[in-house]
């Protein structure tokens, strides 16, 4: 398997450091506010790779954070702290407040087939953790006490930015509106480890630590999280983007420099949701969440299909337009599956399975070309094989994309049944069945004027005849 690794700028073939196991890490959401669909995209590709990588044969563990405290907005650890923004905007602890988004994020996930990572850890409940690390970072000499805030210092490594060749100057505090220079800092990329000082002295979320009371800042978080579940050499990293610098880029300075060698060896970060006015984001435009979607008809899986639609490298724009079309496209394979279903005829061809296997295979194997692995979905419904083995490819390829097509298709057909069994019930239904029969049978004899005639009786009778691509349909006024 090939994955792009943001740290080497590069497609490497994945090897884990263990033999058969992966240890993987996700940065979880910030529960302050319900999450949008921009920030489900992430989770949606990185659910995407953790299947492929279960499907593959790997033993995974995978651990995500919640950051219910120390999250601040700006790139100096300023600016405005969300959670308590949240808390006092609902009138809510900020307790209740990470309680009821942390709920409202797994919801959501649940409509989107997004597996549940094996370990869920709020920052709140790991804060011995920071603690330990932060001590040993004072001790060799890579953090600092001023103003009363423990800092990192990044002046002490070889080597700070890892994902873009960056110029000092272009980071400078003050270029970007709303952020506020630090004067405690030595360097200007320093951050904070621990707050004991804040100009949020109404903090709720406070601790005892060496140095006074305070709370964590927001990068040691996610270091500490994952070297008391995953241990102190992690195989792959997961994120946005927009986590690259400085989140992630402080990760790995407090994580390696604690560890004193290599930490992580893969990193994996999908691109941003657009909309036609640009990146998507909780304050502007209309606020895009799977409840909106919901309320407007959507399927939350035709917007997981859209996402699959697209290479998770690649910045995807949204529109209700783009999203139409996936809505047609996940019907006709929902369609198709319904009539695989109807026939469940032959065997499964073991020679077709593993064509086809292999096909979906080498999409994902390919940095995870989603796009190529539906359409390796295409293929198998195209393949000169039974019906039997169409269906068991598309089941297999299911583990991987969770899509639940043939679970749609089960759904529909029952209902159909259960429509025709009524049907056998109701005289009149019967007769309205049978005259659509007929008028089937006169439109093939390009009989269209008696054809038109069934029309016309039935419209007397208060049926309304539809046709569709699937055969015609009708409703009773």
């Amino acid at each position: 398997m090939l994955l792009y690794n943001s740290a080497t700028r590069r497609r490497d073939e994945f090897v884990p450091n263990v033999e058969g196991k992966v240890s993987m890490y996700t940065c979880g959401p910030t529960v302050y506010h319900y999450a949008h669909i921009g920030n489900l995209r992430s989770y949606i590709m990185e659910d995407i790779l953790e299947k492929y990588l279960r499907y593959a044969g790997y033993d995974v563990t995978r651990v995500m954070n919640i950051t219910d405290v120390g999250h601040l907005s700006s790139d100096a650890d300023t600016g405005e702290d969300k959670m308590l923004k949240s808390a006092k905007r609902e009138k809510k602890t900020v307790m209740e407040i990470a309680k009821f988004y942390t709920d409202a994020f797994f919801e959501d996930c649940k409509k989107l087939n997004i597996k549940i990572p094996d370990v869920v850890a709020p920052a709140t409940s790991c804060i011995d953790e920071f603690i330990k690390v932060i001590e040993s970072l004072l001790e060799k000499g890579f953090a600092y006490e001023a103003g009363g805030n423990i800092y990192f210092d990044t002046s002490k490594l070889k080597q700070y930015y890892i994902f873009n060749d960056f110029k000092e100057e272009d980071l400078e505090v003050g270029v970007r509106e709303g952020v506020e220079e630090d004067g405690n800092k030595r360097n200007k990329a320093d951050f904070v480890l621990w707050f004991t000082k804040s100009k949020f002295d109404d903090q709720e979320l406070k601790w005892d630590s060496p140095w006074g009371v305070g709370y964590p800042g927001w990068h040691i978080e996610c270091s500490c999280i994952s070297m008391k579940y995953l241990g102190e050499s992690l195989d792959i990293h997961c994120g946005g983007i927009d986590n690259a610098f400085p989140h992630h880029t402080n990760e790995i300075a407090q994580s390696e420099a604690y560890l004193g060698h290599k930490w992580c060896n893969y990193w994996f970060h999908v691109h941003h949701l657009n909309t036609n006015s640009g990146k998507m984001s909780k304050s502007s435009g209309e606020f895009l969440t799977v409840s909106l979607l919901e309320s407007k008809g959507y399927n939350p899986l035709v917007y997981r299909l859209f996402c699959l639609q697209s290479h998770y490298r690649k910045s995807l724009v949204f529109s209700y337009e783009n999203l139409d079309n996936a809505v047609i496209a996940y019907n006709k394979i929902v369609a198709k599956v319904l009539s695989l279903l109807k026939e469940a005829a032959g065997d499964v061809d073991e020679t077709a399975f593993a064509e086809g296997k292999a096909k979906f295979c080498a999409a994902l194997d390919n940095d995870l070309n989603t796009s190529l692995a539906v359409t390796a979905i295409y293929d198998a419904l195209k393949m000169k094989t039974t019906p039997a083995t169409k269906l068991a490819l598309i089941e297999d390829f299911d583990r991987v994309l969770g899509l639940d097509v043939v679970d749609a298709a089960k759904k529909q057909l029952e209902a159909e049944k259960a429509e025709a069994d009524k049907a056998a019930s109701d005289p009149f239904i019967m007769e309205i069945e049978d005259m659509i029969k007929q008028r089937a049978e006169a439109k093939a004899a390009k009989n269209y004027a008696r054809a038109d005639e069934i029309r016309k009786i039935l419209a007397d009778k208060g049926v309304t005849l539809i046709d569709t691509p699937q055969g015609t349909k009708y409703k009773m006024d």
